[in-house]
């Protein structure tokens, strides 16, 4: 069994009228779900696009539903928490989550931040124990991969790259990731958009075939992780 999750975050679609607006890192993930299939059938694919289709922001009527034990919740406060307890279910379903998005402003788009604060729930992804010390909050789900997709239109990002300081995309998701249960992540970058030269290309090109090696090792490795297990009879 493979269920994923795949979250698109750009605001573009990844097919336009003029090919120039085609969202780069939705085309990359889909490439790299397209690679998958190719290997294994994906028992369970579970696709939100955040970007065009954003979850609403959380208000202060959501935070006290959240922080309202269960058994006392009213029927409105149910129901204001009501998409944030179906994606939460689908995270924990997921062993694979891909997550593509842009670069904006140089962090993650809002649609995607509100996707996170929609999933960030006490006694669900987190639980808070002031026994730990300084360091209260600790997640409640473990053993997923993660994959994150990125793109951006300048380039030098990464550890040790000349904008690594200005980089709040990549470092932002590793931080949450601990919400979604991620225990391994891979990454996989397109960079130089605004130049539109031979880096880009390159770039471009690079992404999309680190995407479909990683789909067809993960495919594998998970796959084969889930294969039944031989029992021997004395």
């Amino acid at each position: 069994m493979s269920t994923i999750l795949h979250i698109d975050a750009s605001i573009r679609a990844a097919n336009n009228p003029n090919p120039n607006h085609n969202s780069i890192s939705k085309n990359i993930a889909h490439h790299f779900i397209q690679s998958w299939k190719k290997q294994f059938a994906i028992d369970e694919y579970i696709y939100r696009d955040v970007g065009m289709n954003p979850p609403p922001f959380i208000t202060q009527e959501w935070m006290g539903a959240a922080f309202t034990p269960e058994q006392k919740r009213s029927a409105e406060q149910q129901q204001i928490l009501g998409l944030s307890d179906q994606l939460i279910a689908e995270i924990v379903a997921a062993e694979l989550i891909i997550i593509s998005s842009p670069m904006y402003n140089y962090g993650m788009p809002a649609q995607l931040k509100a996707w996170f604060d929609q999933i960030a729930r006490v006694n669900k992804t987190f639980d808070f124990d002031l026994s730990r010390g300084d360091f209260p909050l600790q997640p409640t789900l473990s053993g997923k991969t993660l994959v994150i997709i990125s793109s951006s239109g300048e380039f030098g990002f990464e550890k040790g790259g000349i904008r690594e300081q200005m980089s709040h995309l990549v470092p932002h998701l590793h931080t949450v990731s601990k919400y979604l249960g991620v225990d391994k992540i891979y990454e996989i970058a397109s960079e130089y958009q605004e130049f539109a030269d031979d880096r880009h290309r390159q770039s471009v090109e690079h992404a999309y075939a680190k995407a479909e090696q990683l789909a067809i090792a993960l495919s594998h490795e998970l796959n084969h992780l889930n294969e039944p297990k031989a029992v021997a009879i004395p």
